[in-house]
């Protein structure tokens, strides 16, 4: 009760830049976004918390054949309107920043997101109609290759290709965030040229956990120069080197990218139900508050409130 009374007392608001709710419900179509015990983020789950804008990815796995990759992003996002947005009217679309501005008391925001371009083969009209359909920020590899770029896993670490220059180009021309989270270290930098609205919906520093998913400080420093935002995420394997974690751990990731000069520039990416394994004492959404009240002791509020949902809103590119 402590930890709800003080985030409402400091009127806080968590944007979640990345969750993968969606792959949970499409590999099991039983599961109940309301309150499933399965699931991480739920609605119950959000009312619970601050949470004013969850962002939902798109992640079609590698199992699926390349031929029916674009029908099962449609049909990820078939769920997302059918089974999160017309069950709960108090979740609501966002594509605009104005649309967060505009949410009221009781309303939750949810953009969608894509993570990995596989979806869209070589087909920029696939993009296009992705675009329509509500998607605000593009990721654009997961792990491995795909026609854009290579993932931090490819062992060749090729960068984009002429097809994945054309991607980062038209998220510039269209206001769409372009995410370098799961892209090779080339990719990354091909992109830092490239693209106007860059984030890192959910990474962490390598110099403190040496997970290949993680940035270099390096690659921090150029995120900043571009104005981009960075989701520290609640990967275990991304925040310690022992693979198990605890919010403390979070917190040494916020400091070292502090450290950086990234102050106005954190944000959280859970990747909730995209793990198996939690941080200890935040397991849910709901558990956010016991990262709120670590962050309490040792930044001011106008820091909190920056790194929980400003840094990632004032960057909305719409």
């Amino acid at each position: 009760m402590l930890a709800v009374q003080i985030m409402e007392g400091l009127f806080l608001r968590i944007f979640d830049a990345h969750c993968d709710v969606l792959w949970r419900m499409w590999e099991n179509r039983e599961i109940s976004f309301k309150d499933s015990e399965i699931l991480h983020v739920t609605w119950d789950g959000l009312k619970k918390s601050a949470a004013k804008v969850q962002c939902f990815a798109v992640y079609v796995p590698e199992k699926v054949r390349k031929e029916s990759a674009f029908d099962v992003a449609l049909e990820m996002i078939d769920i997302f309107y059918e089974e999160i947005l017309q069950r709960f009217p108090n979740m609501k679309l966002i594509t605009t920043k104005r649309d967060i501005g505009e949410l009221k008391e009781g309303q939750i925001g949810a953009i969608l997101t894509l993570e990995g371009c596989d979806a869209i083969g070589t087909d920029l009209d696939k993009l296009r109609t992705l675009y329509r359909l509500g998607i605000s920020s593009v990721g654009l590899t997961w792990n491995h290759a795909n026609s854009v770029a290579d993932g931090i896993l490819e062992e060749r670490g090729a960068g984009l290709s002429s097809f994945g220059k054309s991607v980062v180009k038209l998220n510039n021309d269209h206001f769409i965030w372009t995410d370098v989270s799961h892209l090779s270290v080339k990719g990354f930098w091909d992109v830092m040229e490239l693209g106007e609205y860059v984030i890192a919906s959910h990474s962490n520093c390598k110099d403190l956990c040496h997970n290949p998913r993680n940035l270099s400080d390096e690659q921090v420093q150029a995120l900043i120069q571009k104005d981009g935002a960075i989701g520290v995420t609640f990967v275990p394997q991304f925040l310690s080197n022992n693979s198990q974690a605890s919010i403390t751990d979070i917190l040494r990731h916020v400091e070292h990218f502090c450290t950086l000069g990234a102050v106005e520039h954190i944000g959280f990416g859970s990747d909730f139900d995209g793990i198996d394994q939690t941080v200890q004492g935040l397991h849910k959404i709901e558990d956010y508050s016991n990262l709120v009240n670590s962050l309490l002791k040792y930044y001011s509020e106008t820091e909190i409130r920056g790194f929980l949902f400003d840094n990632f809103y004032k960057r909305f590119p719409k």
